[in-house]
């Protein structure tokens, strides 16, 4: 085994971005990656008073891999997103549904001592996936959780190509879920708290779009089939289960405290559907980037430096909702 000493940028108690190190021993079925660009996403946010290494939309360049490794070699391009491991025996990961697996290590819950915010990380290979040549590194980086998160929620839970999908929400997530679903062939709805992102949605696809702030309902052309919710925070049921088509599903993105509340009478009167939804599994990860390679999706990113003073910046025009659509840190020389 060789030993590694790698830099990361870490949370602290005060919440302020500190830089630390972490020591690595390079085993057999690993593979050590040199990052140059890493994505920031909201999920962040509630890890950074945490002590841990920050960031799960990793990308970078193979540097040394283990002596078992034989789907990489140095120099590759390579990026992960937050599953990190999975045991590969149990009925989930056996089923290709290792995102479920019992003994799943993912952000925030394992492998606390690094992250995308570092100068190098080292990850099972199994766990890793190619960079296809038509996706840039830094655009690659959101794909790793943004891109393969809407990616799961559509292509995982029976979306057809001419359903009505509504996107309620333009920023992270929501921005390369109106690029997916108008790719599949959807009819693309979006909703919006105002108008001022109308012209942007319509550019990436959007069908139609409405604005919210202060609706007391929604006059829609026709019902949707499939409402992905992308908001930091759940919508007014109220406003939106009569907008949706009877046996439709309902997918909450949102990452939030509590419990989930929704009109009991309007869920089971039209036979709704709510599907919870996470980061995929590998085999639909890399059919994301295919997809997104052979349709040019790309996010809208805004770039910082992968520095201790870039990182704290990001992270702080995120809070002040300053960032479109998707943060993404580049080391220097990069």
């Amino acid at each position: 085994m060789t030993g590694i000493d790698l830099t990361v940028y870490k949370g602290s108690p005060s919440g302020k971005i500190v830089k630390g190190s972490t020591h690595k021993d390079l085993k057999p079925d690993e593979v050590l990656l040199r990052i140059t660009h890493a994505g920031l996403c909201g999920t962040d946010l509630h890890y950074k008073d945490q002590d841990m290494g920050l960031s799960h939309e990793g990308v970078g360049v193979v540097e040394k891999i283990g002596s078992e490794v034989t789907f990489f070699k140095v120099g590759d391009r390579a990026g992960w997103g937050y599953l990190h491991n999975a045991c590969l025996h149990c009925d989930q990961c056996l089923s290709g549904n290792e995102i479920f697996c019992p003994k799943r290590a993912m952000y925030g819950e394992a492998d606390l001592d690094q992250g995308a915010f570092a100068t190098h990380a080292v990850w099972r290979e199994a766990f890793l996936f190619h960079i296809p040549d038509a996706i840039s590194s830094a655009d690659a980086a959101p794909l790793m959780c943004a891109g393969a998160t809407v990616f799961n929620a559509l292509a995982l839970h029976g979306v057809r190509p001419a359903d009505r999908v509504g996107v309620v929400g333009i920023g992270g997530l929501g921005h390369l879920g109106i690029q997916f679903a108008a790719k599949m062939g959807c009819d693309v709805v979006v909703f919006s708290s105002t108008n001022s992102k109308r012209d942007e949605a319509m550019t990436l696809g959007a069908k139609e779009f409405y604005a919210t702030k202060g609706a007391k309902e929604l006059d829609i052309e026709r019902p949707v089939n499939y409402l992905m919710v992308t908001t930091s925070a759940s919508p007014d049921w109220n406003l939106y289960l009569p907008i949706i088509a009877p046996m439709g599903t309902i997918v909450p993105l949102t990452v939030t405290e509590g419990d989930f509340s929704i009109p009991h009478m309007g869920l089971v009167g039209k036979g709704l559907r709510v599907q919870g939804s996470i980061c995929p599994s590998r085999g639909l990860h890399v059919e994301m980037l295919r997809f997104a390679a052979l349709h040019a999706i790309k996010p809208v990113i805004q770039k910082f430096p992968l520095t201790l003073e870039g990182i704290q910046e990001a992270i702080d025009k995120l809070e002040k909702g300053q960032i479109r659509y998707r943060g993404v840190l580049v080391a220097p020389g990069a």
